[in-house]
């Protein structure tokens, strides 16, 4: 089988959507997003393929996609951006048999790679519900260290919740 983590292109902006899109309740709630903050569909995708136009100095937000023997796994997004400093990534595994297998955690530390090559970051954050064992775990794994638990909204998806900050630093 063979992994590959690459920037996602505007013309696969629909695994976002449609990953979005089609979660359970209970997984929105899970992740943290209340589901009447979601864009539609077709405005998600434009706006990835936005920001893809856009040179990395410039960019609001990055995508990377996760790929096993070029089948989508999952993807990471990457926002907060102040180009040269730092950012906050997100993580997501498609499909719920491939969730606890171990998987996102190598995908976590390519994705990172990326954010820090391109945007020529000093920091990553990361940010998970407090209570979705699955992302924090996986970010520990990956190398990031802990550094608090709080309460907040993490981004525009997202309800008032307790998150755990991981950062990872180069």
């Amino acid at each position: 089988m063979t992994l590959l983590v690459r920037e996602m292109l505007p013309s696969e902006a629909h695994v976002v959507s449609t990953y979005f899109h089609n979660a359970t309740p209970e997984f929105l709630e899970a992740m943290g997003v209340d589901p009447t903050r979601m864009p539609p569909a077709l405005i998600w995708q434009e706006r990835i393929g936005q920001q893809y136009a856009l040179p990395p100095e410039r960019r609001a937000a990055v995508v990377a996609l996760w790929l096993m023997d070029d089948q989508p796994i999952g993807f990471s997004s990457c926002d907060k951006i102040v180009y040269g400093e730092s950012a906050t990534m997100h993580l997501h595994v498609l499909h719920p048999d491939r969730r606890q297998t171990g998987i996102g955690t190598e995908c976590v530390r390519r994705s990172a790679a990326i954010y820090f090559d391109m945007l020529k970051l000093k920091s990553l954050f990361c940010e998970p519900n407090a209570f979705n064992i699955g992302p924090n775990r996986t970010l520990q794994k990956a190398g990031f260290k802990y550094v608090k638990t709080h309460m907040t909204v993490p981004g525009p998806l997202n309800f008032h919740q307790a998150v755990t900050r991981w950062v990872l630093d180069r």
